[in-house]
């Protein structure tokens, strides 16, 4: 849940620099991008982008602690993410 506030307050600073930068027409763009590169970030550790042999062999070879901190990475780069990207779609969807 922290991570989720986290990403809360970075939407809002984002929305207030972006706000202040680009004007209000452009308003998503800063939260978006951060929305965008918490979520590949997310995929990157969760495996989402390996092909079924990449991921095969990353589970023979990792340890059950490694596992679990690459999920938590992944988990929690996407609750950051989330909020961001939510921001940017409903501003999006306002200003157009």
């Amino acid at each position: 849940m922290k991570y989720f506030l986290f990403g809360i307050i970075v939407a809002v600073v984002a929305l207030i620099i972006s706000y202040i930068s680009l004007g209000r027409d452009m308003a998503y763009i800063v939260p978006g991008g951060i929305g965008i590169f918490f979520i590949v970030i997310s995929m990157l550790f969760s495996g989402a982008m390996a092909d079924g042999d990449q991921m095969r062999a990353n589970f023979a070879t990792e340890s059950d602690v490694d596992r679990r901190e690459r999920t938590q990475t992944a988990v929690r780069s996407g609750l950051i993410g989330l909020p961001n990207l939510l921001l940017a779609g409903f501003l999006y969807i306002l200003m157009n």
